[in-house]
C-alpha cells in the first residue's frame, strides 16, 4: 500500500474534507493537530481571506495543512497565487482540472491533490503530475458526481499508480476498513468533521446533522449539470419544484445564490442549504477532531 502518511508528513491517512463557509482555519489546524492533514476551504472566496486563514492556522499549528481550491470559482486564479506565495504543504481541487496550475505549485515544492468522480479523471491527473488523488463517490455531501464509492473505488485504484484516497460515505471506523479493502490507502472525511468541537458552522447546522435520518440527504440540481447533495429542507424542496417546471439553469442557480452561507453562517436551516453526505446518519454526537481521527484510524488496525 502506497504511503500516504509519509508523502504528506501526517501521523494517520486522513484528510478533513475542504467544505466551504466550514473549513476554516480553526478546523484545518485541529484536525492537523490531531495526526491527521486539515484543509482550508476557499470556496468563492478570494485569494486574501485565504491568506488569512493560512496565516492563522500557520499560528495555531506547526504540522502539515492544505487548502482546497475549488476550481469554477472566479478567484481560483488569485487563491492559487495565495498558495504558492504562502507555500502551504498541499493544495487539493475539486470542479475541474487544475493542470494549469501544476507547474507552479510543484516548483513551489506544494503536494497537488485533485478531487475526481472518474477513472478517467484519475488517470488524466497522474499523466499531468499529480501526487495523488482523492475519488470522491456520489455518497459525498457538496458537489457529486455519479459512481458511488464502492464502485469507484477498486477501479481507480486499478487504473492508477499514485496514491488513492478514498472519499463520500466514510463516517467511522467501518468506512475507513471498506475504504481499504477497496484498495484506498488513505480517507478523506467531510461530514463528520462538521460535528467536531473545533468545528465553526452554525450549531443549528450541526443539529441537523445529528438529527438527520438515512434517506434525508438528497441531490437537487441534477439538471443544471451540477448536482449537488445536502440535507432535505425547505430549500430543496423549491429546487425540486423549479426543476420540475423546467426552470432555466440560471433560474435554479439564482434561487441557491447564498444559501449555503445562510446556512452555515447565519444558522438558517430551513431556507438555506445543509450541505452534508449520506454518511450524515450515521453521526450522532460531536466530538473533538482528536477523538474522531482516533476513532476513525482504528479502523486500519485490523
Amino acid at each position: 500500500m502506497k504511503d500516504i502518511c509519509s508523502l504528506l508528513g501526517i501521523k494517520y491517512p486522513i484528510i478533513q474534507g475542504g467544505m466551504a463557509w466550514i473549513a476554516d482555519a480553526n478546523l484545518a489546524a485541529a484536525v492537523s493537530e490531531a495526526g491527521g492533514l486539515g484543509l482550508i476551504a476557499a470556496g468563492n472566496a478570494p485569494g486574501e481571506y485565504v491568506r488569512e486563514q493560512i496565516k492563522k492556522a500557520k499560528s495555531m499549528t506547526k504540522k502539515p495543512f492544505g487548502v482546497n481550491v475549488m476550481l469554477l470559482s472566479p478567484f481560483a486564479d488569485d487563491v492559487m497565487k495565495v498558495v504558492v506565495e504562502e507555500k502551504v504543504a498541499v493544495v487539493t481541487t475539486g470542479a475541474g482540472n487544475p493542470g494549469k496550475y501544476m507547474a507552479s505549485l510543484k516548483e513551489a515544492g506544494i503536494k497537488v491533490i485533485p478531487v475526481v468522480p472518474s477513472v478517467a479523471l484519475a488517470k488524466r491527473m497522474e499523466k499531468e503530475g499529480a501526487d495523488a488523488v482523492i475519488a470522491e463517490g456520489t455518497e459525498s455531501g457538496g458537489h457529486i458526481g455519479e459512481l458511488t464509492t464502492m464502485v469507484l473505488i477498486p477501479q481507480v485504484a486499478d487504473a492508477v499508480e499514485i496514491p488513492l484516497i478514498a472519499a463520500g460515505g466514510i463516517a467511522d471506523a467501518r468506512g475507513v476498513r471498506a475504504a481499504v479493502a477497496l484498495g484506498a490507502c488513505g480517507v478523506q472525511v467531510g461530514t463528520r468533521f462538521l460535528c467536531s468541537e473545533e468545528c465553526t458552522v452554525h450549531e443549528n447546522y450541526k443539529q441537523s446533522v445529528l438529527n438527520a435520518k438515512d434517506r434525508d440527504a438528497v441531490v437537487t440540481g441534477r439538471t443544471t449539470g451540477h448536482p449537488v447533495r445536502g440535507l432535505k429542507n425547505k430549500l430543496t424542496r423549491g429546487f425540486d419544484k423549479l426543476e420540475a417546471e423546467g426552470a432555466s439553469v440560471e433560474e435554479i442557480e439564482a434561487f441557491g445564490a447564498g444559501a449555503l452561507r445562510r446556512a452555515a453562517v447565519e444558522g438558517d436551516v430551513v431556507n438555506g442549504a445543509v450541505m452534508a453526505g449520506q454518511s450524515a446518519g450515521l453521526v450522532k454526537e460531536i466530538k473533538p477532531c482528536k477523538d474522531i481521527i482516533e476513532e476513525l484510524a482504528s479502523g486500519l488496525e485490523d
